[in-house]
């Protein structure tokens, strides 16, 4: 099992540096950004204010949404944070369910944002996106559905930046790669509210006005810092994922086994990442409170997951996250 694993030089270093900095959960704190003590020699104090001012943290908002800050700069991953009922853990699914933005919750998490990352348009991804992208100013990047929803919702098309996959764009600190992927399969082999959004509909109404879409993954590599590859949905084209390497990876959590040898596919096209974190395993439709909820037999899923991630990933680290917490990888 390890010894038919292909570990190259370049896992080598990427473990090696990865190993060396351990994953903290520790917050972003006035501490953390606090000037060094002036015993410090002057060069030594001036590289660690600037490592300081460009501190990266990863925090878990539920489903697979995420916020990164690096430095004091802000991107962030589908952010879902209304989490409303729509019947969908209870066995009572409502396709017809309003759509509902809850400002009072985002808005005490989301002060800022420069980019969003949308890896397709179902709800429990794209829902709160336009409202934080109004409220922010935050560019939308993802596939033409999202564009068209965008525009539908009022958002200025300069706003909006369709991709496909193949993207590699530079931000400067950091830069993300788009990667075309496949949206999970329910037991029927089939998928909630699957198609696309040619061009701008009426402004979304229900659950149902937000279609698949078609699914993106995005690596993203900060400079001088780890690449960290995110995952929206539970299926892969591995052939898309070969060369990314990434040195931490979100893995969503099978929605079902009608994916064909998912786990064993996914870490060795991603080359075995250092550290595996597993994501859309909650219960997206109660409160961001801690420990995140999870039903049965998404827990059982769960519990899969991880013991396939062990079985053909020894090296891999898995990271079970809550919620808020900052990560430092």
């Amino acid at each position: 099992m390890l010894d038919n694993h292909s570990y190259d030089r370049r896992r080598f270093l990427r473990d090696a540096a990865v190993s060396a900095a351990a994953v903290s959960t520790a917050g972003l704190g006035a501490g953390a950004l606090a000037a060094p003590a002036q015993a410090a020699p002057p060069a030594a104090a001036s590289a660690t204010a600037a490592r300081r001012s460009r501190a990266v943290s990863f925090r878990w908002w539920g489903t697979s949404g995420w916020r990164i800050d690096i430095g004091d700069r802000t991107m962030l991953v589908d952010p879902y944070l209304s989490r409303y009922d729509t019947g969908l853990f209870t066995g009572r699914f409502k396709q017809d369910t309003p759509l509902e933005v809850k400002t009072e919750v985002i808005d005490p998490l989301v002060d800022r944002a420069e980019n969003i990352f949308v890896t397709h348009t179902h709800w429990d991804h794209f829902n709160d996106v336009p409202y934080i992208a109004g409220r922010t100013g935050a560019r939308v990047f993802g596939t033409l559905t999202a564009y068209h929803l965008g525009l539908a919702y009022g958002l200025p098309s300069g706003k909006l930046a369709p991709v496909k996959g193949g993207e590699v764009l530079d931000f400067g600190d950091y830069t993300v790669e788009v990667v075309s992927s496949l949206h999970s399969r329910n037991a029927s082999w089939s998928m909630a509210f699957p198609g696309v959004r040619l061009s701008p509909p009426p402004k979304p109404e229900t659950i149902a006005d937000l279609p698949e879409g078609d699914t993106l993954a995005y690596q993203i590599r900060i400079a001088g810092g780890p690449a960290v590859f995110f995952m929206g949905a539970s299926d892969l084209n591995e052939r898309n994922l070969a060369g990314l390497a990434p040195d931490v990876a979100m893995v969503a959590s099978a929605a079902t086994t009608s994916t064909a040898d998912y786990v064993p596919r996914l870490m060795a096209a991603l080359d075995y990442p250092k550290v595996v974190v597993p994501v859309h395993w909650d219960n997206f439709e109660t409160t961001l409170t801690n420990p995140p909820a999870v039903a049965e037999s998404d827990r059982k899923r769960l519990d899969d997951l991880i013991a396939a991630v062990r079985e053909v990933s020894p090296r891999s680290r898995v990271l079970l996250p809550e919620y808020h917490t900052a990560y430092h990888f």
